[in-house]
């Protein structure tokens, strides 16, 4: 009798529950008749905006590619590696699906869930400022809005404690390799991307310049630039094993032992690590900074 009781109860309550209206990146209208309580998130970005408001739980269905955090592993997959499939996701029953436009992931999943009554909302990562909005954005999607705040509140704080420390510090040119091609190019973080303005926020500046939206370049044109610091996002052996290459011992970055790595979740997956990925970038560079009391 208890258990009828509390279905009741709450079957009333989601009755008298009022709808939330959310805007999402496509200048969508987004209307949850309640707030979800089983998400699908495609792309590891949105499961850790999900995560970092306390909601994994809620979390029913996620893309191959999913790495963190640990309690969302074993949560069923639904495409990633030849797309993404519309039946894996209805088949978790979402009462919303969190997506980025990323590998025609759009295309094929908003129509459909559309037809068939399923909220999606599409969140773009531009810029770091556009980061701590998803936060808020997802929160008040979720039924949460008070810790969406509240954590893209904390993230803001600790930015304007780096931005401090780094006042009036040398800006070293900066190189950020996020991979290798098969043809030998590199693929490169961008200046326009939320990557690059973590790379500045953290008080570096690019020293390859007006290379416009494609992020491939010849390793000819990182030798060129000649970088006061090389970031490669990835593991020590791939960067030992990229500066193995003729010239690159040259290069002014690994003549200083300033040929490091940074953490691919920190700078390629945008979410509240990003944050942390500033900090400690912003240590490596400005170390006297972070010495100063």
């Amino acid at each position: 009798m208890k258990l009828v009781a509390f279905l009741l109860a709450a079957v009333a309550v989601l009755a008298h529950a009022e709808p939330i209206v959310v805007r999402d990146a496509l200048g969508r209208s987004v209307v949850l008749p309640a707030a979800p309580q089983r998400i699908v998130t495609i792309f590891s970005s949105n499961t850790e905006l999900v995560t970092s408001l306390g909601l994994a739980a809620r979390i029913v269905g996620v893309e191959d590619f999913t790495r963190y955090p640990p309690e969302v592993l074993q949560r069923p997959k639904v495409g990633g590696r030849l797309g993404f499939s519309v039946d894996a996701v209805v088949a978790q029953r979402p009462d919303l699906v969190i997506v980025t436009p990323a590998r025609q992931a759009a295309q094929q999943l908003v129509d459909p869930m559309e037809r068939i009554s399923v909220p999606v909302m599409v969140l773009l990562s531009r810029s770091v400022e556009e980061v701590l909005d998803n936060i808020r954005l997802v929160g008040q999607a979720t039924g949460v809005p008070e810790r969406g705040e509240a954590l893209a509140r904390a993230l803001t704080q600790r930015l304007e404690q780096v931005a401090a420390r780094i006042t009036g510090q040398p800006e070293p040119r900066l190189v950020m390799v996020t991979g290798r091609m098969g043809n030998g190019m590199l693929l490169v973080a961008r200046a326009d991307t939320y990557t690059g303005e973590a790379m500045r926020l953290a008080g570096g500046r690019f020293a390859l310049t007006g290379r416009g939206v494609v992020p491939q370049v010849s390793p000819e044109s990182i030798l060129a630039a000649d970088p006061d610091v090389l970031l490669f996002a990835g593991t020590q052996a791939a960067l030992d094993e990229l500066v193995r290459q003729p010239g690159w011992r040259d290069l002014r970055a690994v003549r200083d032992k300033r040929a490091i790595t940074v953490a691919r979740s920190e700078f390629l997956i945008p979410g509240p690590r990003t944050i942390d990925g500033i900090e400690k970038l912003a240590r490596v560079l400005h170390p006297d900074a972070e010495a100063s009391p």
